[in-house]
C-alpha cells in the first residue's frame, strides 16, 4: 500500500533522513521506532506532504505522492494524526470532528461511528477540545482523522505525554481501527507498547534504517532490547 524509497529530507544544510527504505502492504500494522533525533517525524512528514523530500519517492497505492500538497494525499486516504495532537482547542469536539470530514465529498460526516469507537467524545461533544484531558484529545485526533474515512492512518507518537494505563487504552483503539481494515503506520518511542500490536518493525538510527524485521523477532533482538525495551 505504501513504499517509501531512498528517502532523503534536509532541513537546510542539516540532512535529518538519509536514504530510508521501507513498505507497509495492506491491512499491517508497521512501526517505526528509535531515539529522539532518528528521523521519524521526518519521516511522516515527507510521507504526508508537509516536508518536500531532496530526493528519493513515496508511493502510496502504486501511485508516486512525493510531490503532490497535504490536502491531496488525504484526499486518496492517506491521513497523518500528527504528534502533539494539534486539535483546535477553541472549536467543540464535535466541530473538531467535522473538520475531519471536510474533503468527504459521498457520505454525510458520520459521527456515530466516531463515538461508538470512543463514548467519552459522544459525552464531551459540545465540549471545547482544550478543555479535555491528554487522552481525550488524543482519542479526538484520532477521530479527526477517521472521519476523513482512510484507508492507511500515519500515527506520530500517540502515547506522547499520557499515563500508563490511557496508553494502553489508545494502543487498544489503534488494534481495534486496524481491524476494522485501516492499514496503520505508526511512529511511537513506547516501543514495548508498539512492538506489541505490530506485524513488523523498522529501527532507525540516525536517519536510517539499522534494523527491520517482524516485531516478534525485534522484540527477542537483543541490541533491540537493550536500547529501547529497556532489557
Amino acid at each position: 500500500m505504501l513504499r517509501v524509497t531512498d528517502l532523503h529530507v534536509s532541513y537546510g544544510a542539516i540532512t535529518a533522513v538519509k536514504g530510508v527504505s521501507f513498505h507497509v502492504n495492506e491491512g499491517e500494522i508497521v512501526t517505526l521506532i528509535g531515539a529522539n533525533g532518528a528521523g521519524k517525524t521526518t519521516v511522516m512528514h515527507a510521507i504526508s506532504g508537509l516536508l518536500k523530500p531532496a530526493s528519493g519517492t513515496v508511493e502510496f497505492l502504486k501511485k508516486e505522492i512525493s510531490a503532490i500538497p497535504p490536502h491531496k494525499i488525504i484526499a486518496r486516504g492517506l491521513v497523518q494524526v500528527p504528534e502533539g495532537r494539534r486539535i483546535f482547542s477553541q472549536m467543540t469536539v464535535k466541530e473538531n470532528l467535522s473538520m475531519g470530514a471536510f474533503l468527504r465529498k459521498t457520505k454525510p460526516a458520520d459521527y456515530q461511528e466516531i463515538y461508538a469507537l470512543f463514548p467519552r467524545l459522544y459525552e464531551r461533544r459540545r465540549q471545547l477540545a482544550g478543555t479535555l484531558s491528554g487522552g481525550e484529545q488524543q482519542m479526538l485526533a484520532i477521530g479527526r482523522a477517521l472521519m476523513s474515512k482512510p484507508t492507511m492512518l500515519l500515527l506520530d507518537e500517540p502515547s506522547m505525554g499520557l499515563a500508563p494505563i490511557l496508553v494502553k487504552e489508545i494502543f487498544k483503539i489503534i488494534k481495534e481501527c486496524n481491524n476494522a481494515g485501516v492499514t496503520i503506520l505508526l511512529v511511537e518511542q513506547n516501543a514495548n507498547m508498539a512492538l506489541s500490536i505490530a506485524d513488523r518493525a523498522y529501527v532507525l538510527e540516525t536517519g536510517l534504517v539499522a534494523l527491520e524485521g517482524s516485531a516478534d523477532d525485534l522484540i527477542s533482538n537483543d541490541e533491540v532490547r537493550k536500547a529501547y525495551l529497556g532489557a
